[in-house]
């Protein structure tokens, strides 16, 4: 034979080799970093290469062609890989197909285009999205009043809204921080946006945005919320024909009947709550439960995930998705639900069942979809104004944070499903 006969032949065979591998990404406990897997993941939806998301194999693996690109950013990002023959990923695949196991495979086609809701001067670690968005190497955009109204909220898949109050109380920090620089601050910024927009009061203003994110949902978009944001959303709804504003927050005392006047067919998650009017208590309702009364140690402060079908329950299967399905309780200004007050169409999906508590909450509004998580930061159990950021270098095995992220590869699934 030809030493060109059999150069070519070498480099046939090398090529066919390249092309019949795959790379697969376990996500169970032996993932070095969880995290940066899914920005992985995102990576390659950005450049327009298909990911197969293996729903309860090993931990809701990720598996995708090979290149040496994407081998090169598992090894920068200190993501663990295997790389395995067509033959074994086709394998893979016939397993999780089969009827009688509780796996599916999903395919990822379209990196969602992500915005947060957030105030343009907060700082990124204000906030466990923007966090683990930026940890993950995942780009997202800012977006806030001015953007919302305008509808350019309509451009984006994804939205997330940070720990907003979106009732105009301001987070009813005024009994502890009303002379804080930061709180007069983020006041007068407030106020500035609702007079630019044409509002008497920031209450006013909150008000028209939820309406505006209302509508985006209708349309089809995808919302994820925690903490404050999650039950200040439906008590803003609930309370659009009253004003439940003490004058130090919108400069008019509070209708005395505004717990009458709520309207419940408003809101999407909750349902009968009862507004706390006490300006300088810091609960909005008592959707939220009470730290004073709420009976556990942070050692015993836990819930659970549900299990679901990966074949039949395909969206809580993949909002699920981790390597344990007992996940570390943490706090927030919302930190749990009480779960006689979630409405009775929406999927529960963690709860603390012992202490009545529901975690992690999710429904269908119009075309779109919503997801609400209780709590602050999963990685700090009772954050604190002004505390330090989360350095998520020390939780790069997070089953909290994958909570997060697999909000983000969500809208991509459903979309992918809609295709096929």
């Amino acid at each position: 034979m030809s030493r060109l006969k059999l150069t070519l032949l070498l480099l046939f065979a090398f090529s066919t080799t390249a092309h019949a591998m795959q790379i697969l990404i376990p996500m169970d406990e032996s993932q070095k970093n969880h995290l940066k897997s899914y920005g992985i993941a995102f990576w390659l939806l950005k450049q327009k290469q298909e990911v197969q998301w293996l729903l309860n194999y090993n931990g809701g693996s990720f598996m995708f062609q090979y290149s040496q690109d994407a081998e090169r950013e598992c090894k920068v990002r200190g993501v663990s890989y295997e790389t395995i023959s067509d033959a074994a990923a086709n394998a893979i695949i016939t397993q999780v197909q089969d009827p009688a196991a509780n796996l599916n495979a999903v395919k990822l086609l379209n990196a969602p285009k992500i915005a947060v809701y957030s105030p343009k001067t907060k700082q990124p670690w204000d906030d466990a999205v923007t966090l683990v968005l930026t940890y993950a190497e995942i780009p997202y955009d800012v977006i806030f009043d001015d953007e919302v109204l305008s509808g350019k909220i309509l451009e984006y898949d994804w939205l997330h809204l940070h720990h907003e109050d979106f009732t105009g109380q301001y987070g009813k920090f005024y009994s502890s921080y009303a002379s804080a620089p930061w709180y007069q601050s983020e006041v007068a910024e407030a106020e500035a946006m609702a007079a630019k927009h044409g509002f008497g009061s920031n209450r006013e203003l909150k008000l028209a945005v939820v309406k505006k994110i209302r509508d985006f949902m209708l349309g089809g978009g995808f919302l994820f919320a925690m903490c404050s944001a999650t039950d200040t959303y439906d008590i803003a709804m609930a309370a659009e024909s009253t004003d439940i504003c003490e004058s130090m927050f919108d400069g008019t005392p509070a209708d005395q009947n505004a717990q009458s006047k709520l309207n419940f067919d408003n809101c999407i998650a909750f349902k009968d709550f009862a507004l706390n009017s006490d300006p300088y208590f810091y609960e909005f309702s008592n959707i939220d439960v009470d730290p004073r009364t709420r009976a556990v140690s942070e050692e015993n402060d836990l819930f659970t995930l549900f299990d679901y079908s990966a074949k039949w329950d395909l969206i809580p299967s993949i909002l699920c998705q981790n390597h344990t399905k007992t996940i570390k309780g943490f706090m927030g200004q919302t930190t749990a639900y009480r779960s006689h007050l979630v409405r009775s169409d929406v999927l529960v999906m963690g709860e603390n069942a012992l202490l009545n508590e529901a975690r992690y909450l999710h429904g269908e509004f119009g075309k779109g979809t919503w997801t609400f998580f209780g709590g602050h930061d999963p990685e700090d159990y009772q954050h604190f104004v002004g505390e330090a950021p989360t350095d998520l270098n020390l939780h790069p095995n997070s089953p909290g944070y994958r909570l997060i992220l697999n909000n983000i590869l969500f809208p991509s699934a459903q979309k992918s499903k809609q295709k096929t």
